[in-house]
């Protein structure tokens, strides 16, 4: 059921979009979810933006209203299709985050939403060296996620979503300490925000 149901999510836009706003809900709606990671961010209209597993532009639509250098980076042909026709102003780059073919110290900004859970340990860490690597010193990484949990109340209903539309990644990164793992990388985190009873994870981070 989970193959089919994450197959079909990713196939239909209409239903990832339906996926999307239903799960937003537990934090009011999905344009408050897009921007959790952005609040008290200051990005210029020349920032150099990246937005990381960018997805079909749900969070570069909201990007490009505060720079008018936003990149778009996925590996998946269709999803970069879609983000073109969604939001025409930024640029793209069809390439794997692990190896991002980008300059060293380019970007002002890198942002990553709900992505990070999808990787394999080994991938997690390669796309945190690269994101330090391309990012500018005193560059900010912002990043929203899957969390483990603090409120029990949410345990049933994160498990149920994980099940269905997830793989063991996910589970993964719930027993991974990000802010711990972006300090060994060499980030300093200056924010770190729970979310929906602690099932959602926000992290800004400075190189």
């Amino acid at each position: 059921m989970a193959t089919i149901l994450r197959d079909w999510s990713y196939r239909y836009q209409w239903l990832y979009d339906g996926i999307s706003r239903l799960a937003a809900l537990s934090v009011g709606g999905e344009a408050r979810f897009r921007q959790l990671a952005l609040q008290g961010l200051t990005i210029h209209s020349d920032s150099q933006v990246l937005d990381l597993c960018c997805g079909s532009g749900q969070t570069t639509e909201f990007l490009v209203k505060t720079s008018q250098n936003v990149t778009g980076l996925d590996a998946s042909p269709k999803s970069l299709q879609r983000a073109r026709l969604n939001v025409p102003q930024a640029s793209y780059i069809e390439a794997f985050a692990e190896e991002m073919p980008f300059a060293d110290n380019l970007f002002d900004v890198v942002h990553t939403s709900v992505a990070l859970h999808e990787m394999q340990p080994q991938q997690l860490r390669k796309i945190i060296n690269e994101v330090y690597r391309v990012l500018k010193p005193g560059g900010v990484f912002t990043l929203v996620d899957f969390h483990a949990p603090t409120n029990p109340i949410f345990w049933p209903g994160i498990s149920v979503f994980l099940l269905l539309f997830e793989t063991e990644t996910a589970w993964e990164l719930l027993k991974t300490d990000l802010a711990e793992l972006l300090a060994k990388t060499g980030f300093a985190v200056i924010k770190s925000t729970l979310y929906a009873g602690g099932s959602l994870q926000v992290i800004q981070a400075n190189k």
